[in-house]
């Protein structure tokens, strides 16, 4: 009863809107161009719905592979960070000036560099996806309890079973958060790269069809942008909360060593 009341309240909103966007806006007399009915979308969604399945895989793939290289740097990153002052020093500044500057003027730049393969809009979402993971990673490093550490040395622990017993524990919330916000961007950054060069992608196809003041196709396009989205948000989730049960068990042995 409970999760029915929690998701009730949603589901009217969303049926309310659906409602509206129906059939306030025929009323105002809203030309087509500007705004199609809600029936008009999902009609283009189900004659379309082809073409949107093969577009949407390019991107997805284009997304998944940015994102994945996006991890490995951020944590890496981080890391070399937290390791060493030096490297903190020289590389943090320089992450954070990549941020300053537009990735949207950045992108020609891959374009040039890359051409039109799939590695410039690749390049795009490391571009956009990076940045939290390095921060948030960073963060939970710092916040490691450094008490809690010097017990395990004077207890005899090797430097990997403290990282995986403290480290981990410490790390994984900040990482996963981190996660979540990077799944979503990579979205965002695959359909920026398309627009600016690609032969496919829902990028190019919702760039195509709004030339062609197809309306309908376009909100079409963009509801499934929007559904990539939650999909790759929902695997964060996922693991987040997967990965967390292993992190409350490594919480409860690291309370027993303090209680020692």
């Amino acid at each position: 009863m409970n999760r029915l009341r929690n998701n009730i309240f949603p589901l009217i909103f969303a049926i309310l809107v659906i409602l509206a966007w129906q059939y306030l806006v025929p009323y105002f007399n809203v030309p087509k161009f500007i705004l199609p009915k809600f029936s008009n979308v999902i009609k283009a969604l189900y004659t379309q719905r082809e073409l949107l399945y093969s577009h949407s895989l390019v991107t997805l793939g284009e997304a998944l592979l940015g994102l994945a290289i996006s991890v490995v740097i951020g944590i890496l990153c981080a890391f070399s960070i937290y390791a060493s002052k030096g490297v903190g020093k020289t590389l943090y500044p320089i992450i954070i000036f990549s941020q300053t500057i537009p990735t949207i003027a950045l992108s020609p730049i891959m374009v040039m560099w890359f051409g039109y393969t799939i590695w410039s809009k690749v390049a795009v979402v490391i571009l956009f996806c990076f940045f939290p993971i390095v921060v948030s990673t960073l963060d939970g490093l710092n916040s490691v309890d450094k008490d809690l550490e010097d017990v395990l040395k004077a207890l005899g622990g090797s430097k990997i079973q403290i990282f995986m017993k403290l480290h981990m524990n410490s790390v994984l919330p900040n990482f996963l958060s981190s996660f979540k916000i990077a799944a979503t961007y990579s979205i965002a950054g695959a359909t920026i790269g398309e627009w600016l060069g690609a032969e496919k992608g829902l990028g190019t196809y919702v760039k195509r069809v709004a030339g062609m003041l197809q309306s309908d196709s376009v909100f079409a396009g963009v509801l499934v942008l929007s559904f990539l989205g939650l999909l790759l948000f929902s695997v964060g989730v996922l693991l987040e909360r997967v990965l967390l049960r292993y992190r409350k068990g490594i919480k409860e042995s690291n309370y027993e060593i303090k209680k020692i």
